[in-house]
């Protein structure tokens, strides 16, 4: 190996570390906020919660973006309604996800919920191995909600599910976004359209309980899921190609393990933490063997 060759080997090495604690943290802030989240289910409600976080997001990427009503009219209508699109599916998939973690464990809901990307991925697969990996999800889905014991909450379960597909179509429309808009401009249109979509449900639910209080813990749980995690996933995205970083966020159900079992006291049975492993795997090898 050249002296070039080192020298290029070790910028990669010193550029690649910072951007897998970035995305580290990005998983981190998503499940303990997804935790944090469940605080307030008594007081306002899963649905609730997720439309008042859905508003101070909302606000944020507003507050970043400053979309004007000049640069609005001059988009596509094509382009708006992808926009519009990605914040009805946000709120819907949101809402579920909220939902279905107030009835099953947190790891157990983000592990069901991530057939979604999983399955994108499959359905993109390149290789005979990529038929291996649906399998492989399968055992890690039925080792997490262990049906013959009967003691599952299929509503739980159903919710998740719901949540999943909503993440399908999420990544499908934050792309075709991605494509169309530049920065986060995209996002100042789809957060609040999901605000909005979220208030049919989730506005009821909170408006009367709202307090100060909650109105101040609902903008850090906003702060915690997404706008910190976005900022941290765009300034990783800078550093690793696209494959290492979904490889990297098929992590996600063991980190929502680990948040589970420390804040939420949620103890999973050993077949359990298999299944998050199965899903895992799977998850690494749909995305190793998939194209965009």
């Amino acid at each position: 190996m050249t002296a070039v060759d080192i020298a290029t080997s070790t910028a990669r090495r010193q550029s690649t570390a910072p951007a897998i604690g970035l995305i580290m943290g990005s998983m981190l802030s998503v499940q303990v906020g997804a935790a944090a989240s469940t605080r307030l289910f008594d007081d306002i409600g899963p649905a609730g919660t997720a439309w008042l976080r859905g508003c101070w997001a909302a606000l944020a990427f507003v507050l970043i973006a400053r979309p004007s009503p000049r640069w609005l009219r001059a988009q596509s209508r094509h382009d708006l309604l992808g926009a519009v699109g990605l914040g009805v599916v946000s709120a819907a998939m949101s809402i579920a996800f909220f939902e279905s973690i107030a009835r099953i464990p947190l790891a157990t809901a983000v592990a069901l919920e991530f057939l979604g990307p999983l399955s994108l991925a499959v359905l993109r697969r390149t290789g005979r191995w990529g038929l291996l990996w649906p399998a492989l999800a399968l055992a890690g889905v039925l080792a997490l909600t262990r049906p013959w014991r009967g003691d599952i909450n299929l509503v739980g379960v159903a919710l998740a599910l719901v949540a999943a597909a909503g993440w399908a179509g999420y990544i499908i429309l934050t792309q075709r976004v991605g494509d169309s808009f530049s920065g986060v401009k995209g996002l100042a249109i789809a957060m609040p359209v999901s605000a909005v979509a979220a208030a049919t449900i989730g506005a009821p639910q909170a408006l009367p309980h709202l307090t100060g209080e909650i109105l101040v813990q609902g903008a850090w749980l906003a702060l915690l899921l997404p706008v910190l995690p976005f900022a941290l996933e765009l300034l990783a995205l800078r550093r690793l190609t696209v494959a290492a970083f979904g490889t990297l966020m098929c992590l996600e159900p063991a980190f929502a393990l680990a948040v589970g079992a420390t804040l939420l006291h949620q103890t999973p049975h050993p077949l359990q933490i298999a299944g998050i492993a199965f899903v895992v795997a799977a998850g690494i090898g749909t995305q190793r063997s998939s194209h965009r």
